[in-house]
């Protein structure tokens, strides 16, 4: 289920760095990292090929990011690439264990770019004096990998007025009660202005418990675990308010 963008997006987040603007260090932006800010199918791209190359997969030598539409497609990106069904089926179940093994690691999330526009939007909120926070479902063992990226493509890094928050280093803990779990952490530091996502359960909870903030859900993809919108949902398709260069890869 893919959803369609606000018909006045742009107004959207300029209205968002507006009203950071009028909140200050009082008010708070919220932002997921993974398919909000960055990227991380080059991160799979490369893992893909790691596998390939492993297991003397030819048609997957060369497989890149634009084969993942979305980032939650691996079946289609695979056929994608040109990998026949019966050879999709077969190396599917032993792919994933590569993944899991691989993709939560700070070696790997090197490999992540911004999304369109990520880097300078968070630059323009950051520069309002609002206060930024990462809300991520990372596991803590990626934090070293995660600042790294952050630093090399210019967002906030983490200091007076940036925090990033990483879930624990336990299986035990899911992603959605991570979250959850976060908000009077999120509200005890001020109001919040906005919070960015692109699972729709994380947005339909952010929505619930900060009613008077502007919840935006970042429409590159998502798990596809709920697929209805809270009603006061804004949907973006990216980060770029304006033609912008290419972040500085």
């Amino acid at each position: 289920m893919q959803f369609a963008p606000h018909p006045e997006w742009q107004s959207v987040l300029m209205g968002i760095l507006a009203a950071a603007e009028a909140a200050g260090p009082a008010g708070v932006i919220a932002f997921d990292l993974d398919s909000t800010l960055l990227d991380n199918r080059p991160r799979q791209a490369a893992i893909v090929r790691d596998f390939a190359a492993t297991h003397g997969i030819p048609a997957l030598a060369a497989f890149q990011a634009e084969h993942l539409l979305t980032g939650f497609d691996t079946r289609e990106a695979l056929a994608r690439a040109g990998l026949d069904a019966d050879s999709v089926a077969r190396w599917l179940p032993e792919l994933r264990k590569h993944w899991v093994e691989r993709f939560f690691t700070s070696e790997a999330c090197l490999h992540d770019v911004p999304v369109r526009g990520a880097g300078t939007y968070a630059r323009r909120a950051h520069a309002t004096g609002v206060q930024l926070v990462y809300l991520t479902a990372r596991p803590e063992r990626m934090r070293p990998g995660t600042e790294a990226v952050l630093r090399r493509f210019g967002f906030p890094m983490p200091g007076p007025g940036v925090q990033l928050w990483m879930k624990p280093d336990d299986p035990s803990v899911g992603d959605d009660a991570f979250k959850r779990s976060e908000h009077a952490r999120l509200a005890s530091l001020g109001r919040l202005v906005a919070a960015f996502d692109n699972e729709p359960g994380h947005v339909n909870d952010f929505r619930s418990t900060f009613p008077d903030a502007e919840v935006v859900l970042v429409a590159t993809g998502h798990s596809g675990r709920v697929s209805t919108l809270e009603p006061g949902v804004r949907v973006v398709p990216h980060l770029a308010v304006e033609t912008e260069p290419p972040e500085n890869l």
